[in-house]
């Protein structure tokens, strides 16, 4: 496998994504609707998948606004 330098993305529904991070589902579907976060679909479920790997920058960003 070649290495581009990107990590590979880890794709979570909103709650595993709470789970992880902290971040409440509520705030996560906010940046979703305001563009700060790239959406990954829906889940079997409906639930919006995010990449947990954005939740830093998008956090950071956030708390400087």
């Amino acid at each position: 496998m070649r290495h581009t330098g990107r990590m590979q993305p880890i794709i979570l529904d909103l709650y595993a994504a709470q789970a992880a991070t902290g971040i409440r589902p509520g705030t996560l579907r906010q940046w979703l609707r305001r563009g700060k976060l790239t959406h990954h679909g829906h889940d079997k479920a409906g639930r919006a998948l995010v990449d947990l790997n954005e939740l830093p920058a998008t956090l950071a960003s956030a708390k400087a606004a």
